[in-house]
């Protein structure tokens, strides 16, 4: 079994997952809506966190301007223009409860073993993606070089998605 090398990057890794993890539970438990887009912006800025810590720092400060920026804002605006009664959820521990919590350990377990037993690749020199380049300067060579099929297709599929939720989304006319 591989022993865990304590550099001050681990440390600050487990640190961020554990602060993501507090801010998904409390995303969890809060009853007010309010609450819980804030929790799941600070979510969103350790996920960010992890991206720069990682090294891909153009991917940690999109995270931060697109989600814990624009998308938690907009979450709020929603949440302050529409009417959200808070229903108040039973405290009692089910059957069900009980097993969906003991399924949620056991999935736990065999995740930390999984992830414990596997042999991960070591990256080096000769293997690195960058190429020399920045990393914002790489991500836009391989977009635009490599990947520009994927990228035409994916950006096709979100304006198909768009033009989905504004039909969904619209007011039904009369005789509908």
């Amino acid at each position: 079994m591989m022993q865990i090398l304590w550099t001050p990057e681990m440390i600050a890794f487990f640190l961020i997952s554990l602060a993501i993890l507090a801010c998904a539970v409390m995303l969890l438990s809060f009853q007010k809506v309010i609450y819980m887009a804030l929790a799941i912006g600070g979510v969103f800025i350790g996920c960010a966190a992890l991206y720069i810590l990682l090294g891909a720092e153009f991917v940690g400060i999109s995270q931060v301007l697109i989600y814990a920026g624009a998308i938690t804002i907009l979450l709020m605006f929603a949440i302050m223009l529409t009417n959200h009664e808070a229903v108040e959820p039973e405290a009692r521990w089910t059957v069900r409860r009980v097993f969906s919590a003991l399924g949620c350990l056991a999935l736990a377990a065999v995740l930390w073993f999984v992830i414990r037993s596997v042999q991960w690749p070591q990256g080096d020199a000769a293997t690195d993606i960058n190429q020399g380049h920045p990393n914002a300067v790489a991500i836009g060579l391989m977009l635009f070089k490599t990947y520009t099929i994927p990228f035409e297709l994916v950006s096709l599929l979100l304006i198909v998605a768009l033009v989905g939720a504004v039909i969904l989304a619209r007011p039904p006319k009369e005789g509908e």
